[in-house]
């Protein structure tokens, strides 16, 4: 693991220097995974680490070409920060409170998930207004293997969990996922300090790696007042 984290950055370091010198320039697109794979000799997970760097700090924007995004009161949220430091970017006024971050057994997910191990890591936040009101209550489940296996006890690098999937070489390449609208229980209500059956949007998503593997498994509760689902499709790439 140590080499492929010393390769993806030793290539977004290449890239963020040719950025900056105007090699490739404001609007124009990086070469393909496959050019750059084959320039660097490396694998699509290792270059996909590289790319997510770059974006992590800004230097280019990945467009999808087929997926969905949320927006929160009308601006997207990007992935690619974590929607906490993606929120404090916009400068949104949203408190983050962790309500749990552990390491937990969890047969059902596992079987629904297809995996070998109950094992996960799991992180529990819900996102307040000023006044205190929830307007989000995510679940995270990451399967507790590898370098990820006793997370919760070294903590999160500035809270973001994004960054600590990339750190140990968990990039996601696809998703799916499910929307719909119920109401919140009891508990769910009091956790948001929100009336119980008030109407939330319900997402649940799965993330996987190239080779199909579960990064990461959400289910959010979102307020339909200021969240919103969007679907795109089309050709993108990366600029």
């Amino acid at each position: 693991m140590p080499g492929q984290v010393h390769k993806h950055h030793r290539i977004a370091r290449v890239l963020a220097d040719e950025i900056r010198a105007g090699v490739h320039t404001d609007g124009s697109r990086l070469p393909g995974e496959h050019a750059l794979t084959e320039r660097f000799g490396v694998s699509r997970t290792t270059l996909r680490q590289a790319l997510q760097a770059l974006g992590d700090e800004g230097l280019i924007a990945t467009h999808a070409g087929i997926g969905s995004f949320v927006t929160f009161d009308g601006t997207p949220m990007d992935n690619r920060l974590g929607w906490t430091r993606s929120l404090a970017e916009q400068g949104t006024e949203l408190t983050t409170e962790t309500l749990r971050f552990e390491e937990v057994t969890d047969q059902e997910l596992a079987a629904r998930l297809a995996l070998a191990s109950p094992a996960f890591v799991a992180l529990d936040r819900v996102r307040r207004l000023p006044g205190g009101s929830g307007v989000s209550l995510e679940r995270s489940r990451v399967p507790a293997t590898g370098d990820l296996a006793g997370l919760p006890a070294r903590g999160l690098d500035g809270g973001s969990l994004s960054r600590a999937l990339i750190a140990a070489g968990r990039v996601t390449d696809s998703g799916e996922g499910v929307v719909s609208v119920r109401g919140l229980t009891a508990a769910e209500g009091e956790v948001l300090h929100r009336s119980p059956g008030e109407s939330f949007l319900r997402l649940d998503q799965v993330y996987r790696a190239a080779d199909g593997s579960v990064v990461e498994q959400v289910t959010s509760l979102l307020d339909p007042a200021h969240f919103e689902l969007h679907v795109r499709s089309g050709q993108g790439g990366r600029s």
